[in-house]
């Protein structure tokens, strides 16, 4: 059955209100996002580092253009019926106007039911906007989500974590400031204690989201619930986890000039089962 923006959109709200946590992996192409959605998950979110890397760049340097973003988002979009979010990084610009325009197109354009905006800069030597301007960013992301005709989850990230700033208090604050200014859901990419997940979800209202797959801080999905998280993705891991076979097959025949990877290999006939018929 087709599943209308409208459809999808109150589905994926509807997984952040029910009880429990629920993962929402995250594919970098059309073909990852029929794979997940064949194997049972309910709605699935972009990878920035995945698409980076599928299109032989790096993560986090602006390589990655808002166009590109987008038309990735609408390949996934177009290859499921599932409710599909969006690492929208921090919204290809400083303003607020650029945050709520790149919301207006994933909405409009890639067909998005969901994205995140985050609070990182991109520049090094300031990697994080002061929050007043972090707060006028979200809430033009909000405006712009609450624009459409159909439900949209904003979610705020703070970046903290991720750029060498693991100072929990300012974290919560951020997160707080960005729930009152309207976000629908928040995250702090790079917790991996359990008390610092706990903090983070005793401390706001909205959904929490939780990103595993890390080299610490794993946690299973009951146990993750337990501290007040809603949803669980997982960044780059599976991009990551994928190149890992690619990389160790390539060097078995560059190093050994064998070819067993072949035999631990997903058959040909499995995958392309997984992939709908012409």
């Amino acid at each position: 059955m087709h599943m209308t923006q409208s459809d999808k959109g109150k589905r994926f709200r509807a997984l952040h209100e029910r009880a429990g946590a629920f993962i929402i992996p995250n594919p970098w192409d059309a073909g990852t996002a029929r794979i997940l959605e064949q194997l049972g998950f309910e709605a699935l979110t972009t990878t920035s580092a995945g698409l980076a890397y599928s299109l032989g760049k790096r993560d986090g340097t602006g390589a990655v253009t808002r166009d590109e973003t987008i038309a990735n988002a609408k390949a996934i979009v177009d290859a499921t019926d599932l409710p599909v979010a969006a690492d929208l990084e921090n919204g290809f610009g400083d303003s607020p106007e650029a945050a709520a325009e790149t919301i207006r197109l994933a909405g409009e354009v890639a067909g998005l039911v969901g994205g995140s905006i985050e609070d990182s800069t991109g520049d090094p030597k300031k990697p994080i906007y002061d929050v007043a301007h972090s707060v006028e960013r979200i809430a033009a992301a909000v405006a712009a989500g609450r624009a459409f005709d159909f439900p949209f989850v904003l979610v705020a990230r703070a970046e903290n974590y991720l750029h060498g700033r693991p100072d929990l208090d300012d974290t919560i604050r951020r997160l707080q400031a960005f729930e009152a200014a309207g976000a629908d859901a928040l995250y702090a990419p790079g917790l991996t204690k359990a008390e610092e997940i706990r903090a983070v979800c005793s401390s706001v209202t909205k959904p929490v989201n939780v990103v595993m797959g890390l080299r610490s801080g794993s946690f299973s999905v009951a146990e993750l619930a337990a501290m007040g998280v809603r949803r669980i993705s997982v960044g780059s891991s599976l991009s990551r986890a994928a190149l890992t076979g690619f990389m160790s097959a390539a060097r078995e025949m560059k190093e050994r000039g064998t070819f067993t990877y072949a035999e631990s290999a997903i058959p040909y006939a499995d995958v392309n089962a997984l992939m709908p018929g012409s």
